[in-house]
């Protein structure tokens, strides 16, 4: 797998990931949180939580786009995953989502390399527009 950040691709940490309804004890925990989750079932360990990983089955299923939202919104400061069927296209819509980071496997890194995965430095187009009229 390839994970892919604003600043560019590196390699999968290769983290093993909790399911989210058998959490162990401890902190640092890396969790996944399947798409069709309640994310509230992680609100009293949202502080033990490092990473929360969330599914994407297919192109055309955004319901992490709003777990993801959810989650920042209820205060969880870690690293949010998205996983799966993500492209280049969505990754601005995915980082202003919350997400940090997105992870790809090989043949989508070949298929659509790092350089179409660029992140421009501006939260919106409204605010490009502001900000080129300022």
């Amino acid at each position: 797998m390839t994970i892919v950040t604003p600043a560019g691709f590196r390699p999968d940490d290769n983290r093993s990931y909790a399911p989210h309804d058998d959490l162990p004890a401890g902190t640092d925990l890396a969790v996944d949180l399947p798409n069709d989750a309640d994310p509230v079932v992680l609100a009293q360990r949202l502080g033990d939580i490092a990473l929360i990983r969330i599914p994407f089955p297919t192109y055309g299923d955004g319901r992490g786009f709003s777990i993801a939202r959810e989650l920042r919104e209820m205060g969880f400061a870690g690293t949010l995953r998205a996983s799966g069927y993500v492209i280049s296209d969505q990754f601005r819509h995915a980082l202003q989502s919350g997400f940090d980071e997105v992870e790809i496997d090989e043949a989508l890194a070949v298929r659509q390399p790092e350089d179409l995965w660029r992140f421009e430095d501006w939260k919106s187009y409204r605010a490009k527009l502001a900000q080129d009229a300022a």
